[in-house]
């Protein structure tokens, strides 16, 4: 299977991609080193942040940790039982789907996602409008004039 010819980039838009990847890697490593600096691994604050994040309410699903760590469910699986020995979060059996198993934030896990969730918040605030998608504005613009059909 032949890929679809593609347009070549406009040096704006190398330079928005460019700078997209360097602040996103910046926030990482960030994140990284708050969550070691509080005795965590960057995953396990990952996990309680989507558990504690997931819309609608305030807790997830295995299944739906994979998906949003992008991880295998058997990985998952481990990292949760790294997380429930340490006293972070608690797994127990849905009450409406006994194959369910959902995933629920400890008093600790709380306590330890709060602080570096308002660390995140800060971080993020002071990077301004950088991961806002006006930022990439120069490559979707250049972008929608090499499609045909539309007014430039």
């Amino acid at each position: 299977m032949n890929p679809l010819p593609v347009a070549p980039l406009k040096k704006s838009q190398y330079e928005a991609l460019s700078e997209f990847r360097y602040q996103l890697r910046r926030f990482l490593h960030f994140s990284e080193t708050a969550a070691k600096e509080a005795g965590l691994t960057p995953l396990q604050y990952l996990l309680m942040l989507h558990v504690r994040g997931f819309p609608g309410r305030d807790w997830a699903t295995v299944n739906e940790l994979s998906d949003r760590l992008q991880m295998q469910h058997h990985g998952v699986v481990a990292l949760l039982t790294r997380c429930e020995e340490a006293g972070l979060v608690l797994r127990q059996k849905s009450k409406t789907d006994r194959r369910m198993v959902e995933v629920h934030l400890q008093a600790k896990g709380a306590a330890q996602l709060e602080r570096l969730a308002a660390l995140h918040d800060a971080e993020l605030r002071s990077l301004g409008d950088t991961f806002q998608v006006a930022r990439i504005t120069a490559f979707n613009d250049a972008d929608a004039q090499c499609k045909p059909g539309r007014d430039a």
